[in-house]
C-alpha cells in the first residue's frame, strides 16, 4: 500500500511540474504578438509582388489566396489583441453609465475579460504558426514568382494600389483575363464565361476592372453591355447590324450580358445564334447573374463569387480608411474603426465611402460621433423594418438614410430612388 501511494505521488508532482514549466515556459502575448507582426511583414512582401505579376498557373494562384486569407486573418488578430483595453473600457463605461452595478455583475464582467484576453491570446498564437508554416512552404513558389512577367510599376502605399485593382481578387481576375486572352476552343464559335454570385459581391466590378486592362481593350475591337432586365428584342436587331460590320473586318467582339432575375431564353438563343453566324472566331460572351442557373450556358467552368471574409473586409477597410498613416500611431481611431468595419454588412461601397470620410478628419471625437451614429442607424432600422439597411435595399424595400452635414431631414430611400423626405429632426455634428 505505501509504494503504490508512494508512486502515485510521485506521478502527481511530476504532471504538477511539468504543467508549470509548460505554463511558465510559455512565451508572453506581447513577444507573440511581436513574432507575428514580423512574419506578417513577410507575408506582406510576398502578396505585393504577386499583385503586380501575370500569374497563369492555377495552382499559384490558389496558393496566394490560401496565403493572402491567412494574412488578413492575422492581422485581424493582431489589431484585435492590440484593442481589447478599449474595448474593456467601453464595456465598463456602458456599464456605470447603466447604474447597474453590483458584486456580481464585477465578477462576472472580469471573468468575461479574462476569457477574451485568453481567446485572443490564443488566437495570436494559431495565427503565428498557420502563416509561419504557409510562409516555408511557399518558398519555392516565390521563386517561381519572380518569373512572371510584371502588369505595372506598383505604388509605394497600399491604398493606392487598393484604388487601382479588385480587392483579394486576384485569382478571379487571372480567370476571366486569361478567359478572354486565350484562343478559341474548337467546341464552338465563341466562348462564354458564366459568373455566379451574391448581390452586391462585385460580379460587374469585376468585369468592368478587367475590360479596363489594355490587353483586353487591344484583343477586342467592341465590347458591348447588356442588362437583361431591359433586354429587348429590339437590342438583338441592333447587335446584328454590329455584328454584320464587324465580321465584314475581320473584328472581334466581347459581349458582356448581366442577368437580373430570370433568363429570357428566346432571346438567349437568338443571341447565341447570331455569334454563330456572324462573329469573328475569338469572340466572347461573359454572362453574370446572381443564380446559378446560367452555369448550363457556359462553355467553361463557371467562375463563382462569394463574399470576402470579416478578416479580409476589415483588412480593406483598415488600408483604404488610414492611408498611408501608420495606424500603430492612432491605437484607439484602430478600435474605432474595427466597430465601425463590424456595421457596414461586408459592403465594399460602404467601406470605400466611410473610409474618405473618416481619412479626412484624424479626430477621435468626430469619428466616435460617425460610429455613434451608425449604431444608431441601424439600430433604427432593425427596430422599424427588422433588417440591416443593406439588406433592406437589396429587397426593395424603404430605407432612411442619415444625413451628417447639410440637412437634418432623414431621406427615404426606395431601392435606388430616392422618394421623400421625413419631418425634421436632430443628429449629432
Amino acid at each position: 500500500m505505501e509504494i503504490f501511494i508512494s508512486a502515485l505521488m510521485g506521478e502527481l508532482i511530476s504532471r504538477s511540474m511539468s504543467s508549470i514549466i509548460k505554463k511558465y515556459s510559455k512565451p508572453p502575448a506581447e513577444a507573440v504578438e511581436a513574432r507575428l507582426e514580423r512574419i506578417l511583414l513577410r507575408g506582406q512582401v510576398i502578396i505585393d509582388e504577386a499583385m503586380g505579376r501575370h500569374i497563369t498557373n492555377h495552382g499559384m494562384l490558389r496558393q496566394l489566396t490560401m496565403l493572402r486569407y491567412a494574412m488578413y486573418q492575422g492581422y485581424y488578430v493582431l489589431d484585435t489583441f492590440r484593442c481589447q483595453a478599449y474595448k474593456e473600457e467601453e464595456n465598463n463605461l456602458a456599464v456605470s453609465q447603466s447604474g447597474v452595478v453590483s458584486k456580481f455583475h464585477s465578477a462576472q464582467r472580469l471573468c468575461l475579460s479574462s476569457s477574451n484576453n485568453k481567446k485572443t491570446s490564443q488566437g495570436l498564437e494559431v495565427a503565428l504558426e498557420g502563416l509561419r508554416s504557409m510562409i516555408l512552404d511557399a518558398s519555392e513558389m516565390v521563386r517561381f514568382l519572380t518569373t512572371y512577367p510584371r502588369l505595372h510599376r506598383q505604388p509605394y502605399s497600399m491604398h493606392l494600389l487598393l484604388d487601382k485593382c479588385m480587392f483579394a481578387r486576384q485569382r478571379e481576375t487571372e480567370v476571366v483575363t486569361n478567359f478572354l486572352l486565350c484562343t478559341q476552343s474548337c467546341t464552338s464559335s465563341f466562348d462564354v464565361l458564366p459568373i455566379v454570385g451574391p448581390e452586391n459581391v462585385g460580379k460587374s466590378t469585376l468585369v468592368a476592372h478587367i475590360c479596363e486592362d489594355e490587353r483586353v481593350r487591344d484583343r477586342f475591337h467592341q465590347i458591348v453591355f447588356f442588362r437583361h432586365d431591359n433586354f429587348r428584342a429590339q437590342d438583338i436587331a441592333n447587335l446584328t447590324g454590329r455584328c454584320a460590320a464587324r465580321h465584314v473586318n475581320n473584328e472581334r467582339l466581347m459581349i458582356i450580358v448581366d442577368i437580373v432575375g430570370d433568363l429570357d431564353e428566346d432571346l438567349w438563343e437568338s443571341m447565341c445564334s447570331l455569334c454563330r453566324q456572324s462573329t469573328k472566331s475569338g469572340s466572347k460572351i461573359i454572362i453574370t447573374s446572381r443564380s446559378d442557373k446560367i452555369t448550363k450556358l457556359g462553355t467553361t467552368q463557371t467562375l463563382v463569387l462569394k463574399h470576402l471574409s470579416h478578416e479580409a473586409f476589415w483588412y480593406f477597410f483598415k488600408v483604404m480608411t488610414f492611408g498611408s498613416t501608420d495606424p500603430k500611431m492612432h491605437p484607439r481611431l484602430v478600435y474605432l474603426a474595427m466597430e465601425m468595419a463590424k456595421l457596414m454588412n461586408y459592403n465594399l461601397a460602404d467601406a470605400s465611402i466611410a473610409a474618405c470620410v473618416l481619412r479626412a478628419n484624424f479626430n477621435i471625437s468626430f469619428w466616435c460621433k460617425v460610429l455613434e451614429l451608425r449604431r444608431g442607424y441601424i439600430q433604427n432600422h432593425l427596430c422599424k423594418f427588422d433588417g440591416h439597411p443593406h439588406e433592406l435595399l437589396s429587397e426593395n424595400r424603404p430605407v432612411y438614410f442619415q444625413p451628417m452635414a447639410t440637412t437634418t431631414e432623414d431621406i427615404l430611400v426606395l431601392g435606388t430612388n430616392q422618394t421623400c423626405s421625413s419631418p425634421k429632426r436632430k443628429f449629432p455634428r
